[in-house]
């Protein structure tokens, strides 16, 4: 048996293994984008809708019989009301997420993307500020003056040339993190109501449903993708899904939600590391300082403040 002392050990161990899975799956579409990595040039056509919807629907093909032979039929069955709430949250918060982000990695790079996306919280932070449900304390305010001023050396308007990244990229990076808001802020009530396997089933049938409608079966069929183009899906389904929300949920069993969304923000520095090692991607010095400025603001508006009976902001990942 582990004492109480190594759960929390344990608790950090899985929280750092989901974000350095998510960080590798980072990489990984920006390979299929580019076919920057060995073996991957054959597959540097997939479009970021493609890999979106194939992610949602084989983490949804491979979660529901798990569920269903762990759980049961009749304990996955929701009330009509949850459904509705899951596929709004499934579909806006998620599958326009996730497009979005994929989207920003291919026109931009991993490190503004992530870093984009990453700045969730503050948008989050401003719209209960905003429905008075928290005050502005002073932390708040120094960590969204230091997420702007990060985001803005992200992307280079502070650079001697201008902003010199892609407007599509950086304006879907946007769009992710403004997904990815959304999502937290309609799903907190659920999340709390629900177990997370559950709303993540029916998170990834809603997207899936989604993409189907968008991007139907005879269109995919229609790419002609090869045996090997195939398996690198597959793969990365399970790589930037299964994988790492398994990790991630292990990890809540030993860790306060609060200190383990502090703990994951090590996902964006996992991804800008493999991205440069693997992928040569080069991150100028003022990026760095943004990277750092944005990271800082995230572990800020996560802490507690104790002048405020206001609930915590926490976004839960959904990389």
């Amino acid at each position: 048996m582990h004492s109480e002392k190594q759960k929390p050990v344990r608790g950090y161990l899985y929280i750092a293994a989901a974000t350095l899975f998510w960080g590798i799956s980072a990489s990984l579409g920006r390979a299929a984008f580019t076919g920057r990595l060995p073996g991957l040039h054959a597959i540097s056509s997939i479009d970021p809708l493609i890999l979106s919807q194939v992610r949602s629907t084989f983490s949804f093909l491979v979660l529901l019989p798990v569920l269903l032979l762990l759980r049961g039929g009749r304990r996955l069955i929701l009330p009509a009301r949850d459904l509705r709430q899951v596929a709004v949250i499934g579909i806006l918060g998620v599958a326009i997420s996730n497009y979005a982000y994929y989207l920003a990695i291919q026109r931009t790079s991993v490190a503004t993307a992530i870093i984009v996306q990453y700045t969730a919280p503050i948008w989050v932070l401003l719209y209960t500020v905003a429905r008075g449900l928290q005050k502005a304390a002073p932390q708040k305010v120094t960590a969204v003056g230091l997420a702007l001023t990060g985001i803005s050396l992200v992307i280079g308007v502070f650079g001697s040339n201008g902003l010199r990244l892609d407007p599509i990229g950086v304006m879907a990076g946007l769009v992710a993190a403004f997904a990815f808001a959304f999502y937290n802020i309609g799903g907190h009530d659920i999340l709390a109501r629900l177990d997370r396997w559950i709303v993540l089933l029916y998170v990834t049938a809603s997207a899936t449903a989604f993409w189907l409608l968008i991007n139907p079966p005879w269109k995919l069929i229609a790419a002609h993708y090869s045996a090997g183009q195939w398996i690198f899906l597959i793969l990365f389904s399970l790589i930037s899904v299964m994988a790492p929300f398994s990790c991630y949920f292990a990890g809540l069993q030993y860790l306060e939600p609060t200190r383990a969304i502090v703990v994951s923000c090590l996902e964006p520095v996992f991804s800008i590391v493999i991205a440069a090692i693997a992928l040569g991607e080069v991150v100028r010095p003022l990026q760095v300082v943004g990277i750092v400025f944005v990271l800082a603001a995230i572990t800020v508006v996560q802490l507690p403040d104790r002048r405020s009976s206001g609930p915590v902001t926490i976004v839960e990942p959904i990389e």
